[in-house]
């Protein structure tokens, strides 16, 4: 018996620890959450037009040392030559197909070998960025259209 209760105390204190540590998480989050919303607070009581002005993001940043694209979101005076080049050729097969594409349609006309499994997978996850960021519509059965 004092061993089946040695081996819970071991897995609570255990638990314990884990807890703590999410806690602490918890509590970084949240902080970081109060500037932000400080931040969001300060530019609206400054007016938002003024930011608006502001010369657009560059292209790439930095991202844990790497340096990563951004893809701007969709929006009015924004075209597409604000995508990177490879998001540009994208674009151009989509806006040149008679309807909506498979992303094995555009995998093909860009050259990717579309029968080796999980050759498309990093299409797709570009073309869902282009969908979230509206310049894609993507269709309930997973093909994609322009959005304009």
């Amino acid at each position: 018996m004092l061993d089946r209760i040695a081996a819970r105390r071991a897995e609570l204190d255990l638990l314990e620890e884990e807890l703590v540590k999410r806690l602490a998480d918890v509590r970084v989050e949240r902080d970081e959450l109060v500037v932000a919303e400080r931040v969001v607070q300060r530019i609206s009581e400054q007016g938002f037009g003024e930011y608006l002005s502001l010369a657009p993001a560059p292209p790439e940043a930095q991202v844990g040392g790497r340096s990563v694209w951004l893809i701007p979101t969709r929006a009015a005076g924004v075209g597409p030559d604000a995508l990177p080049d490879d998001y540009q050729r994208i674009m151009a097969i989509a806006r040149e197909a008679a309807g909506p594409v498979k992303v094995k349609e555009v995998g093909t006309v860009l050259g990717l070998p579309v029968e080796v499994r999980g050759k498309l997978e990093p299409l797709r996850g570009k073309m869902n960025k282009l969908a979230d960021r509206g310049w894609l519509r993507k269709l309930g059965d997973g093909r994609f259209v322009i959005a304009f």
